[in-house]
């Protein structure tokens, strides 16, 4: 019962609408595809069009069609009227437009599909052929030796690669598929390693210089760092609490100075490992002289960053010594992680703060790429090798193997969960990398196994969430240069302007009765701009996936923070926004259905749903974020009805979009309400998470015993009953489903909540 009800919200909350609405625009304007340009690199070209009404478009989507034989998603690309307009790919008054087309394949005669949407909410589509030029990458990423071809099934969450490289021939950073096709190389001509995928654009280094390089080819510098004392940028760009940490190296020291940009490339945060270790030590009574060094010492070779949302730290990768985290507000030292035998666990100074990792488990040692997983775990590239400085330096691992910790920051402990060691037989003693993209669906990049030298090779292989094998490719290299650091990337639903990370619709199935067991979506926005949303409350449509009992005619009453309200509709297509919604594609199916489309204010508002006469059944109540490039979130989402069992649990479904991942809180409370006043409150519920493919990524009965309850309680979010449930993930985009049923089979009212972290 719980499979079956988990595949309906799942599908309900991915279908935009069963009965699409054309109108007349589409078919009164005529877009004529002129030709095409052949772009800065062989992966990209630029569709000149002609358009009869410009004023008319609300924007414009390409699709490369997927060569014969891949699984890959197609690349596509969505570009809105206003940021064509921006980027002088559209003039008005002529109705010229070039439009970029990124991703092609080189060396072939590409199939481009567009598709013209609409402002009436029509749309239209055209096919054209675009012939590109060979392309041999000198670093060989062009051809890879096969070692596993990618398989033919679908079960990978991603399906594009950002490798970063520093190659003699330049062409760096690529994308790369996991068919093993190159897609896009740089442009820049830059041969520095560090790179990554932030607003839709690439940013690169070149020694001082900060880059954005549009996917279309365009770059441009957007700050030079000489003028803060940075001598050189090296190693990673990654992502921070507001934008990128890069890693800079100053004349006082070496490889220990971390700095917050945003997209502008101002710096929002420095931090100097050198001056923070030091007072630590001088605190805890240590003489930092014999720790730490100025320039040139290498003393702590730091090569990655990451931002933990979840509890506001960022922590640090130094090869030399161990992972540290501080608070990103104080800078305190909140753990460190790393090889007890080195020389930093001989300052009491330090070793305080030393996480332990239980007998069977392994401490990291010269790691790389560390990075938070979606269940909050520490995730990092274990390279194996000991100090070069310090003495003592330390253990000695001959393999390299990805590692992922569970961390109970409450008993100071790091337990290993997870790694790849492939028998111990992979010796890949430096950069490398490994990341989640969605849950258990790893990439590694082995920078350099074997030789320093004309002998040695890279490897790239992708894990999918049962731990197969879904591609496994290798290249030549020296040193690190093909392939120091590899990314996930999603490239087949990028949207111009970007949209960030954020809740874009909750969508809740429950019982719907009278009173207190009315079916309440709550949502607060959050910011400065208005915000659209569609709120939509379905019945009779959920009969048609066979599922009996469902309400015949619901109701829907949206109210604002006083109790206010603002609109009731019964019927959808009597509403005074039925046009709109239709051209918005969320027509409900049934016409008894009911929609409001309404422009809001930021401030809490609150969406009952009722069956029309008082009549009972299980509903659907739905909000939708129409606005996401605004000033403004869907920052607190909640849905309150009662809680049953069989078809009659609580079923909430929540898509997060579009970029990057999402923080969020899930809740589900029960006898909190009590307070409240409701009568019949759920005295214990349980909590469960699924992805979009059923896969139960988290839950709990009691949120105290969640692994990240003290994240839950520093966030403010912790539920006033020790009963009730609670969890933190980091999720990428996509659609996910919570499950809220009462122990025992108990029933009653419950509130399923879900907080997006920003």
């Amino acid at each position: 019962m719980k499979t079956n009800s988990v595949t309906l919200i799942v599908a309900l909350l991915v279908a935009a609408s069963l009965h699409p609405v054309m109108a007349s625009q589409a078919g009164d304007t005529t877009i004529v595809i002129v030709g095409n340009t052949a772009g800065v690199t062989p992966f990209i070209s630029h569709v000149t069009l002609n358009a009869s009404d410009t004023s008319v478009l609300k924007s414009i989507q390409f699709t490369i069609v997927p060569k014969a034989g891949s699984v890959t998603r197609p690349i596509s690309g969505s570009y809105s009227r206003g940021y064509l307009i921006g980027r002088g790919f559209l003039q008005p008054g002529s109705g010229d437009i070039s439009l970029p087309v990124y991703g092609l394949y080189s060396g072939v005669n590409n199939t481009v599909t567009l598709t013209y949407f609409f402002n009436d909410g029509s749309s239209e589509q055209a096919t054209t052929s675009i012939t590109t030029a060979s392309f041999t990458h000198p670093c060989g990423l062009d051809n890879p030796t096969v070692l596993q071809p990618r398989t033919n099934d679908t079960t990978l969450s991603y399906d594009y690669m950002l490798v970063t490289g520093s190659c003699t021939g330049n062409f760096a950073p690529v994308i790369v598929d996991t068919d093993g096709a190159l897609r896009w190389v740089s442009p820049t001509g830059f041969s520095h390693l560090p790179s990554a995928f932030f607003d839709n654009a690439i940013y690169q280094t070149s020694r001082l210089g900060l880059y954005r390089v549009e996917l279309d080819g365009a770059f441009t510098q957007v700050r030079n760092y000489g003028d803060i004392g940075a001598l050189f940028l090296d190693h990673n760009i990654d992502y921070g609490k507001f934008g990128l940490i890069l890693d800079v190296d100053t004349q006082h020291q070496y490889e220990s100075v971390f700095i917050e940009v945003d997209g502008a490339g101002n710096v929002l945060k420095r931090w100097d490992m050198a001056d923070i270790i030091s007072n630590a030590m001088i605190a805890g009574g240590d003489d930092p002289s014999q720790f730490v060094f100025p320039a040139p010492t290498d003393w702590f070779h730091r090569n990655a960053a990451a931002y933990n949302r979840a509890d506001d730290s960022v922590l640090f990768s130094s090869r030399e010594n161990f992972v540290i985290c501080l608070d990103y507000q104080t800078n305190a030292i909140k753990w460190i992680l790393g090889d007890t035998t080195k020389k930093w666990h001989q300052f009491p100074s330090l070793a305080k703060y030393a996480l332990t990792v239980p007998t069977a488990g392994l401490a990291p040692i010269g790691q790389h790429s560390v990075s938070i997983t979606h269940d909050q775990g520490l995730l990092l590239m274990d390279n194996g090798s000991n100090s070069t400085l310090h003495q003592p330096p330390g253990l000695n691992r001959l393999y390299a193997s990805p590692r992922k910790y569970r961390l109970d920051l409450n008993a100071m402990t790091a337990t290993e969960v997870w790694n790849h060691d492939r028998g111990q037989t992979v010796q890949s003693p430096f950069c490398s990398s490994v990341y989640e993209d969605a849950p258990q669906n790893y990439v590694i990049d082995y920078a350099i196994i074997g030789l320093q030298g004309l002998n040695a090779f890279a490897q790239l292989l992708g894990l999918d969430a049962t731990g197969k094998t879904i591609f496994h490719y290798q290249y030549p290299t020296r040193l690190c240069d093909t392939a120091y650091n590899t990314k996930p990337l999603h490239l087949e639903r990028t949207s111009f302007p970007t949209v960030g990370p954020q809740a874009l619709n909750l969508s809740t199935r429950g019982v719907v009765g009278p009173g207190v067991n009315a079916l309440i979506g709550g949502f607060i926005v959050s910011g400065s701009d208005l915000k659209t949303v569609v709120l939509r409350a379905l019945g009779p449509t959920l009969a048609q996936t066979g599922l009996l009992g469902t309400l015949t005619d619901p109701v829907m009453t949206l109210y604002n923070a006083s109790g206010i309200a603002i609109e009731t509709n019964d019927n959808w297509e009597t509403g005074p926004h039925a046009s709109q919604i239709a051209a918005d594609g969320l027509a409900p199916p049934d016409p008894a259905e009911s929609a409001i489309r309404a422009t809001l204010a930021p401030a809490a508002y609150t969406a009952v749903v009722t069956g029309k006469d008082a009549t009972p059944g299980v509903g659907l109540v739905e909000v939708y974020d129409l606005s996401p490039s605004s000033n403004s979130k869907l920052a607190n989402i909640s849905t309150r009805g009662r809680v049953g069992s069989g078809d009659q649990v609580l079923i909430s479904g929540f898509i997060l979009g579009d970029v990057r991942t999402s923080t969020v809180v899930l809740r589900v409370l029960g006898p909190t309400l009590a307070s409240l006043g409701i009568d019949d409150p759920l005295t214990d519920p349980i909590l469960t998470v699924y992805d979009s493919n059923g896969t139960i990524l988290a839950g709990n009965d009691n949120w105290q015993d969640d692994p990240n309850a003290v994240d839950i309680d520093q966030n403010g979010l912790a539920p006033a009953d020790g009963a009730e449930s609670a969890v933190i993930l980091s999720l990428p985009a996509g659609a996910y489903t919570t499950l809220a049923f009462g122990a025992n089979g108990a029933t009653g009212v419950g509130l399923v909540e879900v907080f997006s972290l920003q």
